[in-house]
């Protein structure tokens, strides 16, 4: 019936959503477009603390490539690491560019 549609509509709603704190416990953060990539944060739970990770996408002809990455840091908080993770996927990006994804 029309509950499962509504309810979609509501979790498609709740990830687009500016984040309200803790309330906002959408799985992953808005990822943010960046010189053509795509910055994802996907932070990690170690403990009680988050480590930075994320994953960096982009479109090519031959289809989307995606670049996972995690750093040792670890924050207190979700949102300081997906914002540091948005900070060093950045970095990545103008460190390396199209390099990233031609793999070791």
């Amino acid at each position: 019936g029309h509950e499962m549609g509504s309810k979609l509509a509501d979790f498609l709603r709740n990830l687009v959503a500016p984040s309200g704190g803790e309330a906002a416990g959408a799985e992953s953060a808005a990822a943010v477009e960046y010189n053509g990539y795509r910055i994802r944060p996907a932070p990690r739970r170690q403990g009680s603390q988050w480590l930075t990770a994320g994953v960096i996408t982009k479109q090519f002809d031959d289809g989307v490539k995606e670049y996972p990455f995690v750093r040792a840091e670890t924050h207190g908080a979700r949102d300081a690491a997906e914002h540091f993770a948005i900070v060093k996927g950045k970095q990545i990006v103008d460190e390396f560019g199209d390099r990233m994804f031609k793999g070791e």
